[in-house]
């Protein structure tokens, strides 16, 4: 019965969106986010392939800044999905294999000769997360490849493959440099060359030190916006979370993606997590919002946030970067999740007045 009632409000919710986007609801959200200093960023809708909305917030509040269109949110590890979709394309030409383990690469980390490739992907491999040492994100100042190794060798296992979940920043590393060892070429070329080229994307990007017109992270105190003083040095996140790009972009490649344009829907399906079952897929992880269910990726650096999600029933899209959060992004993406499909929302809450 309760089955029964739940696909009942997943077809009405269907029905209500399918007949209009409540372009006056979104805007009045936004313009209540902007006129409160709640945040800056940019929203990106996609309706069967075609953005239907679009929405920039809270640049005017910060006056030193300068942007375009074309100006890129550095998406954090939204980049996990680009690279788990890479080492697909390595799976789909028969240069790797689900089952392969990680000692044929790197037999010193620890527990390789049983962690696969599989488990790298859907973060069952008990390895842990470099980027933080000593409770402390500690990867703001560039550090060598030698140091990182080191540390997921130290760190070790926490569990043995497959044994649960463990969300593990350590196993896109060394995915990375599988691929980067595969393809005899560096991380970025081979997004350009796999994703980038073929799709026509021109503002997504990964991360190059002399990097042009991406927004810097900012972070609210003393009712302004002010640069954030310490940021993850992107060089240390390659393929982790170091991928720049709009959401307009965002959405051509989620859409790409579940359109068959990148990979078959044969690895697309291996690549989801299964309804009621898992969390994360891999590369891929499931958001639920009140029986509304889409899949993607959520990315957060020190100073912006990101999550790229798609709805397969209603062939929708949405695309959320910001480089100043005040509202945490799961809560503000539920918000305009429930506006979209024309439910009330309660406004958030104004802590000071700018």
């Amino acid at each position: 019965m309760k089955t029964s009632i739940a696909f009942l409000a997943l077809l009405a919710s269907h029905y209500f969106f399918s007949q209009t986007i409540h372009f006056e609801k979104l805007n009045n959200y936004f313009n209540y986010i902007e006129n409160n200093n709640l945040g800056v960023g940019r929203l990106s809708v996609f309706k069967k392939g075609k953005e239907v909305y679009a929405k920039s917030f809270g640049q005017k509040n910060i006056p030193e800044l300068t942007f375009d269109k074309n100006t890129r949110y550095q998406v954090g590890s939204v980049t996990k999905m680009m690279t788990a979709i890479l080492i697909f394309k390595l799976i789909e030409a028969k240069k790797l294999d689900l089952n392969d383990k990680l000692s044929m690469f790197y037999p010193e980390i620890p527990n390789s000769d049983v962690i696969t490739i599989k488990n790298l992907l859907e973060h069952t491999s008990g390895l842990g997360s470099y980027v933080v040492k000593d409770g402390e994100v500690w990867v703001t100042e560039k550090t060598s490849d030698k140091e990182i190794m080191d540390l997921i060798i130290k760190q070790g296992k926490s569990f043995e493959p497959g044994e649960k979940v463990a969300y593990s920043n350590s196993a896109y590393y060394l995915l990375t440099k599988i691929l980067e060892s595969k393809h005899h070429k560096p991380f970025y070329q081979i997004l350009y060359s796999e994703i980038i080229q073929p799709l026509g994307l021109k503002n997504l990007a990964s991360f190059k030190p002399d990097q042009k017109n991406v927004f810097l992270p900012y972070q609210y105190e003393n009712n302004s916006w002010a640069i954030l003083k310490k940021e993850i040095n992107l060089l240390n996140v390659i393929g982790v979370g170091d991928v720049s790009a709009t959401p307009y972009d965002l959405n051509i490649f989620i859409n790409s993606l579940f359109h068959n344009k990148i990979l078959k829907k044969e690895s697309l399906a291996i690549m989801l997590p299964v309804s009621g079952k898992e969390d994360w897929g891999r590369g891929i992880a499931i958001w639920d919002f009140n029986n509304l269910i889409f899949y993607g990726h959520g990315g957060d650096t020190l100073g912006s946030h990101a999550i790229l999600i798609y709805n397969k029933e209603a062939d929708l899209s949405i695309a959320y970067v910001t480089n100043g959060e005040r509202i945490k992004k799961e809560d503000f993406m539920q918000n305009v999740v429930d506006l979209l499909y024309n439910k009330e929302i309660k406004l958030p809450e104004i802590k000071d007045k700018p």
